[in-house]
């Protein structure tokens, strides 16, 4: 949901488009097991580690509005002095009627876009109070929402522009330094597709280095259930502890987008990063994304359907020293952040070597039956882990495939999951791939192993994380 200065212009490219199709199928398997939970699910205890500094579970009465005491309102089609239809050429008008904005009674919010006799559109658009969200020097901050896009798709969500995301706070107030200051776009969807996009803008517009005003952005289908027809969980982590810094994108507990600070020069990323966030709440109708695949709300668009949310949290982990380093810190791992495959304690028969999937860096190369990495310290923390995601790729030949096997604490202990793999197109042909395991907390030494009924090598692991 980008703030413009100037026209509003937004994510109409092709090359979004062709990203939006390809990511689709190559991302398809990503999150395959992911469950949903119950419509009135509470927000989750925060792992071991980390600290809760923000919370909204939506209880309270049926019809009544937010608690002001978070949130405010947005209301028109523009902020005072701002870019007009909210600087994206989204046609509604914002309103606090709780026609538009209220809770359920179950513990969810509801943001319902309606649509009057004459044809004008009426939604909701709310923001945190609080400016100030950001990790620690050294540490991360989560930024995590449970909800249900809008349930309607085709023809009838022609228009539909639902997001949860976050402004850079010197935006409040200012209106005029947008992309400078930095937007995270946590969740977005338009038109009821089955996908989520996830984009950090930035720098100048139009073009600069974050290629406004599409940005530097990801996407994903949902999985298991599609995002219209279930709740799914969207996640922001910000990442100080690593050199270089960087913010990834979770949809279910898979980190499908990262971007890091050395994919932009270090003025760009400091104007973005050297600040708090507020975050948002808002279902747009029209506009240029929406634009972008096919235009905005039509007489066969039908109203009513609303941005169901059942919670918002904000965490924050470690803090108290400057940047970290890479491979992380030996013993100090979060199962739940992505963990680089080449960051490893200890191995036997892996290589490593350039890879070119989304975001850079190494992967672990030259995997055959026999050879297995170890990564101390990985901590669970006290909510159980039941699944494991490896981002892997693989050009073997006809006939070739293998098992990667998750073990505790022993490169010969049971393992606790284990997924196969066969060529996936190429030795740079990445893809997320989940398996259930054993329930896991705590902290314990993480031991990939790698079995198979050939020689050849049969895998390349750029990072695998854990997920609940």
């Amino acid at each position: 949901m980008s703030e413009t200065s100037g026209t509003p212009v937004r994510r109409g490219s092709l090359r979004r488009v062709l990203v939006a199709v390809l990511g689709t199928l190559s991302l398809a398997a990503a999150a395959a097991t992911a469950a949903t939970l119950p419509a009135n699910a509470s927000a989750p205890t925060p792992p071991s580690g980390w600290s809760q500094v923000f919370l909204d579970d939506f209880n309270g009465a049926a019809g009544t509005g937010v608690n002001t005491a978070n949130w405010q309102y947005d209301t028109g089609t523009s902020y005072p002095g701002g870019a007009p239809n909210w600087g994206t050429g989204e046609v509604e008008t914002m309103t606090s009627s709780t026609n538009n904005v209220a809770l359920d009674g179950n513990g969810n919010l509801l943001i319902t876009p309606r649509r009057d006799a004459a044809g004008n559109w009426t939604s909701g658009r709310i923001e945190t109070k609080r400016t100030d969200f950001q990790p620690p020097a050294g540490g991360k901050l989560r930024v995590e929402s449970r909800l249900q896009m809008p349930n309607v798709t085709g023809a009838a969500a022609k228009g539909y522009w639902p997001a949860f995301w976050a402004l850079g706070a010197p935006y409040r107030g200012n209106y005029q330094n947008w992309p400078a200051v930095g937007e995270l776009d946590i969740m977005e969807n338009v038109q009821g597709l089955n996908t989520e996009w996830a984009t950090m803008h930035c720098g100048t517009n139009p073009g600069g280095p974050c290629n406004e005003t599409t940005g530097i952005g990801g996407n994903t289908p949902c999985a298991g259930t599609t995002c219209q027809a279930g709740f799914h969980t969207y996640a922001m982590e910000w990442d100080r502890s690593k050199s270089p810094e960087e913010i990834r994108f979770y949809l279910d507990g898979v980190n499908f987008h990262t971007v890091r600070a050395n994919q932009v020069d270090a003025t760009t990323w400091a104007n973005a990063t050297n600040h708090g966030y507020f975050l948002i709440l808002n279902v747009a109708m029209g506009g240029g994304f929406p634009g972008a695949f096919g235009g905005g709300p039509d007489g066969g668009t039908v109203p009513g359907h609303p941005l169901v949310v059942d919670y918002v949290q904000v965490l924050q982990s470690g803090g108290g020293g400057g940047g970290g380093t890479t491979p992380p810190p030996t013993g100090n791992r979060d199962a739940y952040s992505a963990i680089q495959a080449e960051s490893y304690d200890g191995q036997s028969g892996v290589g490593t070597e350039t890879t070119t999937d989304t975001g850079g860096g190494q992967n672990i190369s030259s995997i055959a039956n026999g050879d297995y990495a170890f990564y101390k310290g990985v901590n669970f923390g006290s909510s159980a882990a039941k699944q494991f995601y490896g981002r892997v790729a693989s050009g073997a030949g006809a006939g070739v495939s293998g098992l990667v096997e998750v073990r505790l604490d022993s490169r010969t202990a049971t393992p606790v999951g284990s997924f196969a793999v066969g060529n996936t197109g190429g030795w740079q042909s990445w893809r997320t791939v989940p398996a259930n395991i054993g329930s896991v907390t705590g902290t314990h030494d993480v031991y990939l192993t790698f079995s198979s009924g050939q020689p050849a090598d049969f895998v390349n692991v750029n990072w695998f994380d854990f997920g609940h």
